[in-house]
């Protein structure tokens, strides 16, 4: 065999439907509408910047979910059991983020040297209307690639992956090493109440200086 070969394994992806159930999931989402355009700022990337060719969509850093956040206490010895992370000890940081026509996010990881050493587990919870009013939108992860250096990974258009329909009420979770993406939204209608809406976040290892991350990411 090739001393270059590349081994491609799938990252392991936690996934949980019907999470929250109807009655709070609808009362979250009314409230993740009622988030008004001037609550909503373009998302940003890295030390806040703005960067619309890599990410487009508008994020609240503000969003108070603490229904979401009990919930996922409830399920998280079983989350960190298969994804192979402990969280004792952990924080969560989150915010709402809001996908509309022609939103994305391309691929990227959760971590970052310099902004985000902190982040041990990432979850996304998605909210939408029904019937969904929008197209697109899932969330691709990639396959890990061995060995793990970019440079050796091979070409993005040469990856696997799998992707992840956003289904109102369902989340997520995963390693924040994980590469991922947003994939384009369609949303017709262009209507704020149409869009694609998620709680993402992480927790996170206490932060010795007691300063919290930029959310927004």
């Amino acid at each position: 065999m090739s001393t270059d070969a590349i081994w491609r394994l799938p990252v392991t992806v936690c996934r949980i439907t019907q999470f929250l159930g109807e009655q709070t999931a609808g009362a979250l989402l009314e409230r993740a509408i009622a988030s008004a355009d001037d609550t909503l700022k373009p998302s940003t990337i890295r030390d806040r910047e703005l960067v619309p060719d890599f990410r487009r969509s508008r994020s609240r850093g503000d969003f108070a979910a603490p229904e979401l956040m009990a919930a996922i206490d409830e399920v998280l010895e079983a989350v960190e059991h298969t994804l192979g992370v402990s969280c004792r000890h952990t924080e969560p940081e989150y915010g709402l983020n809001v996908h509309n026509d022609g939103d994305f996010y391309r691929p990227h990881q959760d971590t970052d040297v310099r902004l985000a050493p902190r982040r041990l587990l990432t979850f996304v919870y998605y909210l939408h209307r029904t019937p969904r009013p929008f197209g697109g939108g899932e969330l691709r992860v990639f396959d890990a690639a061995l060995p793990l250096h970019t440079d050796t990974a091979g070409k993005w258009q040469e990856r696997t992956w799998r992707d992840w329909e956003p289904e109102h009420d369902s989340i997520v979770f995963f390693r924040p090493t994980a590469w991922h993406e947003v994939r384009p939204v369609n949303c017709p209608g262009k209507q704020h109440a149409d869009s694609r809406f998620a709680v993402n976040g992480w927790l996170c290892s206490p932060d010795p200086a007691n300063r919290g991350n930029d959310v927004s990411r």
